[in-house]
């Protein structure tokens, strides 16, 4: 199992690589640019409390969907029919809780438009994932691969276009950029189905309340978890537009830090995507999680802290490289939010794990008590600090709920510390850390320390004990043999 998740990690680390920075940091930022600050500030809020209420789109169906898909797949066919008109009815159910939201948080007009689409585009987005956790269920990994990154993929050709296509300076409305993400969406769905069908045969809904009773009370767990999560985690941006007089413009600042949290965020998911269906394999059959987990963490700290520290040394340079107004603000925003980054992954490992588990209740008031903390600390540091406040509330939030995770995996699962990682990884992270500081005392440029530090963080890493060297070699003999015995 340790050798799938290494080979599949790296396919879906190189897909991602290679599509989704270039659509943050080129498309996603070059809308805000040619927009404004100020009217991306407000997109990104109605984005936000778009997520905010995205679980009614779901109920926690797709998680578990795939947990119980992962142990018998054999299931996925009646699972799919008895869930399709169900799904139907929880997208007007979002639409009518998230419009009245967005009323009674004084929302109208043209901004009401614009959350209609985005409505749209979540709909599409949760059906994307639903569809997905089948076939990753089916640990059809690589397929899933392609179709994380496809909709992407499309959406970066379209909004070029629309961009740099129709000639320099033309105007662009951010209602265009919600649009092509509905077309993107509903290409990528339409895709995802087709392969889905592939196994299930012809898709026959079907209404059966008892059916539907069972799903929903077996799935409101995951479905209470995802909102409380998505609480904490999106606040931040609707709290920043709607607590300060000019609010848009501060969710802007806020936007260009968050923008380049989200990429590597994204990743983060990715990881999380291929692990709930290989934990739940292992407790299905019995086996010991221990080992996966512990490969799995080594990686996403290796590359979650190299990541901090590049990010937080060079924050400025990061935010100059992509922006050129408002870079003051943003950027000590940015160097907060991004060791969120590594409490994130740490959530990604070990809430992946107690999902796959279904030992939920814990993991339910620890994400409440994470929700009221975040709401807190905004409504204290929001006003005082804009945007620096809404980061360090996050950072405090997303690491102290990581370390109950850990904590609680730890006792569910027998996980002991292995004190030599544990060691090298303190190791790892000084050292970088020292490297870091010296490269910014030295003014190292950005484009310089990058390649610098990543190396060092690379030789660090396979010094340290992080990197499945022993893994990695498994697979080149593996291929190799492959390749000698020809087709």
């Amino acid at each position: 199992m340790r050798r799938v998740f290494v080979s599949n990690l790296a396919l879906v680390l190189v897909l991602n690589l290679l599509v989704k920075p270039f659509y943050i940091l080129g498309i996603d930022a070059a809308v805000q640019v040619r927009v404004g600050t100020e009217a991306y500030g407000g997109y990104a809020a109605l984005l936000s409390l778009s997520f905010l209420l995205n679980i009614l789109l779901d109920l926690g169906i797709t998680n578990w969907n795939t947990r119980h898909v992962a142990r018998d797949v054999a299931s996925m066919r009646g699972q799919f029919n008895g869930v399709v008109v169900l799904r139907v009815l929880l997208v007007l159910l979002y639409a009518g809780a998230l419009f009245l939201a967005a009323f009674v948080l004084g929302y109208r007009g043209a901004e009401v438009q614009l959350l209609a689409v985005l409505v749209l585009n979540q709909a599409l987005a949760a059906t994307i994932l639903f569809l997905r956790g089948n076939i990753a269920a089916a640990q059809r990994f690589a397929q899933d691969s392609l179709l994380s990154v496809l909709d992407r993929a499309l959406l970066i050709g379209l909004c070029a276009w629309l961009l740099w296509g129709r000639g320099t300076g033309a105007p662009f409305n951010i209602l265009w950029f919600a649009w092509a993400q509905t077309l993107a969406y509903g290409i990528t769905a339409v895709v995802a189905l087709v392969l889905v069908v592939r196994h299930t045969g012809p898709p026959r809904p079907r209404w059966d309340p008892a059916f539907v009773k069972g799903v929903l009370r077996q799935s409101a767990p995951y479905a209470l978890l995802v909102l409380l999560m998505s609480f904490y985690y999106r606040t931040d941006t609707v709290m920043l537009e709607r607590l300060l007089p000019d609010g848009k413009l501060h969710a802007g600042i806020y936007a260009q830090g968050f923008r380049f949290f989200e990429a590597f965020n994204m990743l983060g998911y990715l990881l999380a995507g291929l692990l709930l269906p290989m934990f739940s394999r292992l407790l299905g059959t019995g086996a010991s999680v221990a080992p996966l987990a512990g490969l799995a963490t080594r990686l996403v700290l290796a590359g979650a802290i190299a990541v901090a520290v590049i990010g937080s040394f060079h924050a400025r340079e990061v935010m100059d490289l992509r922006y050129d107004e408002h870079t003051d603000a943003s950027a000590p925003a940015f160097a907060v939010l991004i060791w969120s980054f590594v409490a994130v992954c740490i959530t990604y490992v070990f809430g992946t794990l107690l999902t796959a588990s279904g030992d939920l209740r814990a993991l339910n008031f620890m994400a409440a008590g994470g929700m009221v903390l975040n709401i807190a600390l905004n409504l204290v540091l929001i006003p005082r600090y804009q945007a620096l406040g809404a980061a360090w509330a996050g950072l405090i939030t997303q690491g102290a709920t990581a370390l109950v995770q850990v904590a609680i995996a730890a006792r569910r699962f027998d996980l002991r510390p292995q004190w030599g990682p544990a060691f090298g990884l303190v190791g790892y992270a000084t050292a970088l850390l020292l490297l870091a500081w010296l490269s910014e005392a030295r003014e190292m440029p950005l484009l310089l320390a990058v390649p610098v530090l990543g190396a060092a963080a690379v030789g660090l890493a396979a010094v340290a004990g992080l990197l499945p060297l022993s893994g990695l070699k498994g697979l080149i003999v593996q291929w190799s043999d492959k390749r000698k015995a020809g087709p």
